[in-house]
């Protein structure tokens, strides 16, 4: 799964390596992004013209049908093999699909009773796109709100060391393809392979990322440079 990523590059080199022609979301820099939270998010048919557009989404995906917005909680991955079978993301697979810009991203390793959390990102520490899905639900407010969810898949051999799921990363040359509105789904689903290992580190950080009142830098320095927090919050499943 995905349930923590890092997006801490200045929103001019984000704009610029996606190619976005309007901005509709100021974000600071993020090290520690956890559900429920607004994240940026690259569109291309959202808004008029198929512009690209880069936004701020609610991670966590609301069904238009849903009843309330309570479910997004539950929504924050979405698994690959069954995207054109689940009711709460094949529309949005045919024609609301999205790039979730990211420059890192956690997962936590088991040792013994504790979980210990690993921050994997590439060697050059690049900007890179998580394939997303997005939607709009109407409720009581004046605006709608719009959500999205990661989409995850089989691990590459540096991941299933940590977890049997890992958030799948597009193809820089796959991104522009899974933004077309027009791509037919199983054309879509075909861009969703195992992203190689190769350019990618792993290493180990400081257990603070546990708690999502960290996010800064010291998040992803490496263990033995981080300060712990004191709290006894040492596993993600206490923050979500």
């Amino acid at each position: 799964m995905c349930g923590r990523f890092t997006l801490h590059h200045s929103p001019e080199a984000i704009l610029e390596r996606f190619r976005v022609q309007e901005q509709l979301f100021e974000f600071p820099a993020r090290y520690n992004i956890a559900p429920n939270q607004p994240v940026a998010v690259v569109t291309q048919n959202a808004h008029r013209d198929g512009i690209k557009a880069l936004e701020g989404y609610r991670w966590g995906l609301v069904p238009s049908w849903a009843k309330d917005d309570s479910l997004g909680a539950k929504m924050i991955n979405a698994r690959s093999e069954t995207l054109s079978e689940k009711p709460s993301f094949k529309t949005a697979l045919q024609r609301r699909r999205c790039l979730i810009p990211a420059d890192g991203f956690y997962e936590w390793k088991t040792e013994g009773k504790q979980k210990q959390p690993v921050h994997i990102r590439f060697k050059d520490s690049r900007i890179f796109a998580f394939a997303g899905l997005w939607d709009e639900w109407n409720g009581p407010g004046d605006a709608p709100l719009r959500t999205c969810t990661i989409i995850t898949g089989a691990p590459n051999d540096l991941l299933s060391t940590l977890h049997h799921r890992m958030a799948v990363i597009l193809e820089p040359q796959h991104e522009e393809i899974w933004l077309d509105p027009n791509l037919p789904m199983e054309n879509a689903l075909a861009l969703l392979g195992v992203f190689s290992d190769r350019e990618l580190e792993a290493f180990e950080v400081g257990k603070k990322v546990g708690n999502v009142v960290f996010d800064d830098p010291s998040c992803i320095a490496p263990r033995e440079e981080s300060e712990e927090d004191p709290s006894p919050n040492d596993g993600q499943l206490s923050l979500l």
